[in-house]
């Protein structure tokens, strides 16, 4: 059965909100991983996994029981790389669907970014989150709620 991975240490509160509404609706199953405890409501079909501190400890625990078309939620590019090449589906909270075919030039964007952020030409990160990525999440989150195998 497909469910729902949230690499949960970053995950904006209005897209934990629309997840917890989901598994009301649908019963979809939600694992949220991060280092830090996480309070969800209970009689709900999803649990929190608190992982160790440490550099890419939740993104290698998500790696390694995410299934092929199971649904992955991170602003993390690399961890959506790796996912993606599981046949995972990896969305970001802001609703931006990663595929096979655009992992790669979003990696080299990220890469330049940080090498631009090193040398000082960049300042900054993204901009707040907004209604408009709340909506474009909303419509990737129903996609695949629409399309995910059930069996």
């Amino acid at each position: 059965m497909t469910q729902i991975w949230v690499d949960a240490d970053a995950c904006p509160l209005p897209v934990k909100d629309m997840l917890i509404r989901a598994a009301e609706r649908t019963g979809v199953q939600i694992t949220f991983v991060a280092n830090q405890p996480i309070r969800l409501p209970a009689g709900l079909p999803m649990n929190a996994v608190q992982v160790p501190p440490g550099f890419d400890v939740a993104d290698n625990y998500i790696v390694q029981h995410a299934q092929a078309k199971d649904l992955v939620i991170t602003q993390d590019i690399p961890l959506a790389s790796e996912v993606v090449k599981l046949g995972v589906v990896a969305v970001s909270p802001r609703g931006q669907l990663h595929t096979p075919e655009s992992i790669g030039q979003r990696l080299a964007i990220r890469d330049l970014m940080s090498d631009l952020r090193d040398a000082g030409m960049v300042r900054g990160g993204p901009p707040p989150f907004a209604n408009s990525d709340r909506q474009q999440f909303a419509k990737q989150l129903d996609s695949w709620l629409a399309h995910r195998p059930k069996t």
